[in-house]
């Protein structure tokens, strides 16, 4: 082997481990080191760094590094549920987003709801500086669109307030407890005849990705890995018996986008 393949090799060894590091600190790693620390946590205690800290946030939003870390699937994704919403009729009716999200989420489906009528898309988010972040990519909708700072698990707006909520890999993130009070109060939310989209991680099909899924989430996710079975969002709508729910998977299985309708 050339010295330069050996040096290259090492270049991108080394990048590599450097960027895996990175990541470890900003998610996995602080909460380590956020769950010694004394006292009661927080409401916001599960949260990243990396969606917390204005200067994380702005280094890592970026769209081929978002597209990247879900394995270039995210514009499929995202496509499912703008498409789903267009064809959707939100004439004087409301649209949420339930948790900001990295990328060009979030102006896509603000534009596909708008292009379907809705008269508000609300957004809403615990942590003050993603719904400050998500301003700055929604100027030209600044008069459709509210942001409030509220809890997934428990939110001010009343009892079928919106016609669509959309939450985009937020479930994964989330404490096993709170997984079922995030659908629950996202169901709360809905208008009989409502659409909730959730984008999450699916299990594998493919024994070989299903291994290497399964360490990055022992890694960096640990709380994703219930989303595979005790907690698949799902078996938790269809237990409460008021949903018809469709579920498309992605790249052999790794992604999944849930079209839930409230009955």
């Amino acid at each position: 082997m050339n010295a330069w393949m050996i040096s290259a090799a090492i270049v991108v060894f080394a990048v590599l481990t450097l960027t895996a590091l990175f990541f470890f600190v900003v998610t996995r790693g602080a909460l380590v080191v956020r769950a010694m620390a004394p006292g009661v946590p927080s409401e916001s205690a599960h949260v990243y760094p990396v969606y917390s800290n204005m200067r994380l946030i702005k280094a890592v939003d970026f769209q081929p590094i978002i597209s990247a870390i879900l394995l270039f699937q995210y514009r499929r994704l995202v496509s499912k549920i703008v498409a789903d919403i267009r064809q959707m009729d939100l004439r004087n009716k409301k649209l949420l987003i339930t948790s900001c999200a990295f990328g060009n989420v979030i102006p896509r489906v603000v534009k596909a709801a708008v292009q379907s009528g809705a008269e508000r898309v609300i957004i809403a988010d615990l942590i003050a500086n993603e719904l400050d972040h998500a301003k700055g990519k929604l100027a030209a909708y600044a008069d459709k669109v509210e942001y409030v700072e509220e809890n997934a698990t428990c939110m001010q707006q009343g009892d079928g307030a919106v016609a669509a909520n959309v939450i985009f890999f937020l479930l994964h993130e989330l404490p096993h407890h709170l997984k079922g009070q995030a659908l629950n109060e996202a169901g709360r939310l809905l208008e009989p005849g409502g659409k909730l989209f959730v984008a999450e991680f699916h299990r594998p099909s493919v024994r070989v990705l299903r291994a290497l899924s399964w360490a990055y989430f022992k890694v960096f996710e640990p709380l994703g890995l219930a989303l595979w079975d005790t907690h698949d969002p799902v078996s938790h709508l269809e237990k409460n018996g008021n949903w018809r729910c469709e579920r498309s998977t992605y790249f052999f299985g790794n992604f999944q986008i849930i079209s839930a309708t409230k009955l």
